[in-house]
């Protein structure tokens, strides 16, 4: 049996220290959606919300054993109420993030979309799984796999960017982004090896910032040296990718699926570029992914925390500043 890279522990670890932050959990309805969501309140990463039909969560805890005595139920009628009612709880800072249970993720992610929710920011929102692979020596980010079915050139340069930033959080000072395709060379036959060079152009004209990027390149390429050395690629990302990013959706959570179900990987998700962090895994995925992915919420929580307390402290010393100028000098600094 092969073991794993400890990808997740070393998130985990992160997050020591760390104020746990409020999650609204979105319809925990089964076994290991509650429990993925006790478990992460037991190591002091969330304080959980529970969303959804009080008499069914309660049922499913003492059919499992769960104790949700310490946690507060919101208690309404459905998958669609729950999500909505967890994005009213984000809004309201109440919580500040959000995590799918057992729901399907368009139910989950419908009142997240709507123009209305406040929970938009100027970048469009993108999936993110963080891979921990036994025949991969490195954290593993591939994207997108669950928000943008076919993505414009504008908006894969958003998942890039949102990519990049998550590897920053994750302690990859600067990731090397593999931007996927079949083929290694540019063909007008193949839509995505276009984009990709567009997209390592607008990394090399400052469109994108903070990682290395290569592409097109295919996914052995991309993660394999040997198969690099062979082809004869010649790349600082050959062979070493921290970021996958696939053309498509349905290659994209393909690929995922595939390294989870077949290749022994397991994988957290979440999604990026909204107000806060939106906890998005598998309904199949196991306690142990959903953990790390409330671990990687935190991380980011604590990121939006810092970003915001720096504004608030830069925008106080600009009127203290102007109070001065105000004054002729005369105010005591």
């Amino acid at each position: 049996m092969r073991a794993h890279h400890p990808v997740f522990d070393h998130v985990i670890k992160k997050c020591r220290g760390l104020d746990p932050i409020a999650v609204a959990v979105v319809s925990p309805l089964s076994e290991v959606a509650l429990t993925g969501a006790i478990e992460a309140a037991h190591s002091g990463l969330i304080k959980p919300y529970l969303v959804g039909p009080r008499v069914r969560i309660a049922s499913l805890a003492r059919e499992h054993g769960v104790e949700i005595a310490p946690y507060p139920i919101v208690d309404v009628a459905d998958d669609l109420e729950a999500a909505q009612r967890g994005v009213e709880l984000c809004r309201e800072d109440t919580c500040q993030a959000l995590m799918k249970g057992s729901l399907q993720t368009h139910l989950f992610l419908k009142p997240i979309v709507a123009d209305n929710t406040g929970l938009h920011s100027k970048r469009q929102m993108s999936h993110a799984f963080v891979v921990d692979s036994p025949s991969y020596p490195r954290t593993l980010i591939i994207t997108d796999a669950a928000i943008n079915v076919y993505p414009n050139l504008e908006e894969k340069a958003d998942i890039v960017q949102n990519a990049i930033d998550l590897a920053h959080v994750l302690g990859i000072a600067t990731p090397k982004v593999a931007i996927l395709s079949a083929i290694e060379t540019v063909s007008s036959e193949i839509a995505s090896t276009i984009d990709a060079a567009a997209l390592c152009k607008m990394a090399d004209r400052g469109q994108i910032t903070g990682g290395v990027l290569d592409g097109p390149l295919a996914f052995d390429d991309a993660t394999e040296p040997e198969a690099s050395r062979i082809k004869h690629i010649h790349s600082a990302i050959a062979g070493q990718a921290d970021v996958l990013v696939a053309p498509d959706l349905e290659s994209g959570n393909m690929l995922a699926k595939q390294l989870y179900s077949q290749a022994g990987a397991e994988a957290a998700g979440v999604v990026l570029g909204a107000r806060v962090p939106l906890i998005l895994t598998s309904r199949a995925a196991n306690a142990k992914s959903r953990l790390a992915s409330a671990a990687i919420a935190a991380l980011l929580a604590q990121k939006d925390r810092q970003e915001l307390s720096g504004v608030t402290a830069g925008f106080g010393a600009l009127l203290q500043s102007k109070a001065w100028l105000s004054s002729g000098g005369s105010e005591s600094q």
